[in-house]
């Protein structure tokens, strides 16, 4: 039994004729006649008969037709709740992110929201999962923020729609009181020897600086800590003359600034892409859309504010 089909037989109890019918549906008489047969082979009991020259429903017709006449009013509710749903401002949205991006955009993403009586309230959860576990994320948030190396291969976007938030540099994150904290770049020369606190193994912030310490110096680094949290990265650095990377705009909060200073390293790529991982049917909600607006503004001035405050801090 088939929704058009029902459609059919609704406008035939209501217009009288076939006639009618075929002029309200754009349809050819004997296409109309066509879908009331196909609809009759399925029913026991005829469905309509002929009353002189005019095809008419029987009561078991009369029924059937009534009774999709609720079937049509269902179908319409549900059809229309989509876009409905597309459009509705208000719908919560979950977002998902590692746990730099989640603590340096979260509280203003939270405080957006709260101050938006009329925008899409945010769900909000870290998660701490290699490069590869970001993709899976998609299936149980509306919006995953991502990040990957500068170097590695792009998110697969048979699976995902990626958003580009912004690139991110890595640099060296040192104690203030270090001697090499007064130089604007350091080289990996000048870190021969240092105890180094890295992220955990299959994580992705350290091998291309092993690689390059080792094929420049020909020394292997001296890693003695793993620690993938960065607030707690920090806070080893600014009490030891421990060394280590940290993102430029997301990895030290404004607690530490005072005793760990960032530098680049000369001669020495070191980065990360942050994207918007999200399933392509989630993105064309509008509070979705307008949750990702809302993070890629946040980032943009988080990224202002630190390159401001690296610009002032450099030694003259």
């Amino acid at each position: 039994m088939e929704v058009h089909h029902l459609r059919t037989l609704r406008e035939l109890r209501d217009r009288g004729s076939v006639t009618a019918v075929a002029q309200a549906l754009h349809l050819s008489p004997s296409a109309v006649s066509q879908q009331l047969a196909s609809l009759q082979r399925g029913i026991q009991i005829p469905l309509t008969e002929q009353r002189g020259r005019v095809l008419v429903l029987t009561p078991a017709g009369e029924r059937l037709a009534d009774a999709g006449s609720e079937v049509l009013e269902s179908l319409a509710r549900a059809e229309n709740s989509v876009p409905e749903y597309l459009l509705a401002r208000r719908e919560p949205v979950s977002v998902t992110a590692f746990h730099s991006a989640g603590l340096a955009w979260f509280p203003a993403l939270i405080a957006s929201s709260l101050s938006d009586s009329d925008g899409p309230m945010v769900r909000c959860r870290d998660e701490d999962v290699s490069i590869n576990g970001f993709v899976d994320l998609v299936g149980d948030h509306d919006v995953v923020i991502a990040h990957r190396p500068l170097a590695s291969d792009p998110w697969p976007t048979r699976r995902v729609h990626v958003t580009p938030v912004l690139q991110e540099p890595i640099d060296l994150a040192i104690p203030r009181e270090h001697p090499l904290a007064k130089h604007e770049t350091v080289s990996l020369a000048d870190l021969v020897g240092e105890t180094w606190v890295a992220a955990h193994e299959g994580f992705a912030l350290e091998p291309l600086i092993v690689q390059a310490m080792f094929a420049t110096a020909g020394t292997p680094l001296k890693i003695t800590h793993r620690v993938n949290e960065f607030n707690l990265v920090a806070a080893i650095i600014a009490e030891t003359r421990t060394v280590g990377l940290l993102p430029r705009y997301t990895g030290l909060i404004p607690y530490f600034r005072e005793d760990v200073v960032l530098r680049p390293i000369k001669g020495l790529v070191l980065g990360r892409h942050i994207d918007i991982l999200t399933r392509p049917e989630a993105r064309t909600r509008v509070s979705t859309r307008t949750v990702i607006d809302r993070i890629t503004k946040i980032a943009e001035e988080t990224r202002r504010l630190s390159e401001g405050k690296l610009e002032r801090r450099l030694p003259s």
